[in-house]
């Protein structure tokens, strides 16, 4: 690996904890995340001759703070500084950085970090263009094209997003174990919406494709920092038996491949293995939780060696688990294929009927809807079923799918050629 590459990881790396201790040092956070850009620019060019130091984060940290404070006198003379002694650094400044890092506070501090970019003041837009900025460190150009928007739009709704939260006001504190919990769960909601902004790319080219990996990746580092919390475990399982199957979701068109028609071949087992490794270990905590049992349903499905093997008597079980601790019609919505793998589409059709209300405007709902429709023989309501969802769709690839599925319709209509 060149210099210049370590360097790029090191300090893509090192991020979210180095601008997660400059925000809690300066509490505000272009200030922190400019302090930040500034030390990684010295690393850059002192680096390649003097060599790394001992501790890349202690060391941006520490150049960060100072260049902040320098920042901070240039701007604003009348603005009382900091105490001197917290500027001058006499001694070995960069090991007392480091010491405080092996701290429990460098936690709080990534926490505090994630939590501001999934501020509930904030739409889930918002939130997601945010965490690829300040988090993961993504340009404001690379954002853009992946959201299909200009880049001055991007840089707009990115400044709304931190106007909107320097109004709103972020706790600095120490958070106590209910609030981290809490916490924790808002995090691994926006990390989740990160991945499925990534996951619902039919285009591997397209530059949100990446945003799944960098989901997996936080939600790795913050699997390393909260070791025992069973529902982290959960999400990065769900996440990687769902990525797994990215070689096989698509076919060469970029047309979509449902699961039950996909080539196993194609699933990635290392990830599988993985996931299922995490699955086990956060089922032994006894404590279930909504992402431990959307992981548990994704495992049936991974280790089905052909789709007609697919033990869909636990995966509506797991559903009706799930509905119980997160209520909601789009589970029962999923909840309605398994029912008609078990026990045919009439019941199936029966239970998606109750949620017409809650989910007109829904995608998958009339999609569903359609398809059972179809089974049953009911064309003309097929049809209108899969007119809203081709309004509905969200991508060309979606949209692509249910228009085979009306085509095929016309094509079951059709009186056969003798």
């Amino acid at each position: 690996m060149t210099d210049i590459a370590w360097i790029d990881v090191t300090l893509a790396s090192a991020r979210p904890k180095a601008l997660g201790a400059l925000l809690r040092y300066f509490r505000d956070l272009d200030i922190a995340e400019e302090a930040f850009q500034e030390a990684c620019l010295r690393a850059i060019r002192t680096w390649p001759d003097k060599g790394p130091p001992r501790d890349p984060t202690a060391w941006l940290i520490f150049v960060g703070r100072n260049s902040g404070i320098d920042a901070v006198r240039k701007r604003s003379k009348t603005q009382a500084l900091p105490d001197e002694e917290l500027i001058s650094d006499t001694g070995d400044a960069e090991s007392d950085i480091a010491d405080r890092l092996d701290d429990s506070n460098y936690r709080d501090d990534i926490l505090r970090l994630l939590f501001i970019c999934c501020h509930p003041d904030l739409p889930a837009t918002q939130q997601i263009a945010l965490a690829l900025r300040i988090v993961s460190g993504l340009s404001v150009q690379q954002i853009a094209r992946a959201f299909l928007v200009g880049e001055s739009a991007m840089e707009q709704r990115i400044t709304r997003a931190k106007a909107r939260v320097a109004k709103a006001g972020v706790p600095f504190e120490t958070p106590d174990a209910q609030e981290r919990a809490e916490r924790l769960s808002i995090v691994s909601t926006m990390i989740y919406l990160v991945f499925n902004e990534g996951y619902s790319q039919a285009d591997p080219k397209h530059d949100a494709c990446a945003f799944s990996d960098e989901a997996i990746r936080l939600a790795r580092l913050l699997l390393r920092i909260f070791p025992g919390e069973p529902e982290l475990m959960g999400l990065l399982a769900l996440m990687l038996l769902q990525i797994s199957r990215r070689q096989a979701r698509f076919n060469g068109e970029n047309d979509i491949v449902l699961l039950e028609d996909q080539d196993r071949s194609l699933w990635n087992r290392e990830l599988i293995n993985e996931a299922l490794a995490l699955l086990d270990k956060a089922i032994r905590h006894r404590q279930p939780g909504p992402y431990q049992l959307q992981a548990a349903i994704a495992a049936l499905h991974s280790r089905a060696r052909r789709a007609e093997d697919t033990d869909w008597e636990e995966i509506e079980l797991l559903y009706r688990a799930l509905e119980r601790v997160q209520a909601s019609p789009v589970i029962t919505l999923n909840r309605a294929v398994a029912v008609s793998k078990l026990r045919g589409p009439e019941e199936a059709l029966a239970l998606v009927e109750t949620l017409g209300e809650k989910l007109d405007g829904y995608f998958y709902y009339h999609g569903l809807r359609g398809g059972l429709l179809k089974q049953l023989g009911r064309a003309r309501e097929a049809h209108a079923a899969f007119d809203r969802a081709i309004a509905l769709a969200h991508s060309a690839a979606e949209a692509a799918h249910i228009r085979q599925q009306i085509d095929s319709l016309a094509h079951a209509a059709q009186p056969a050629v003798k």
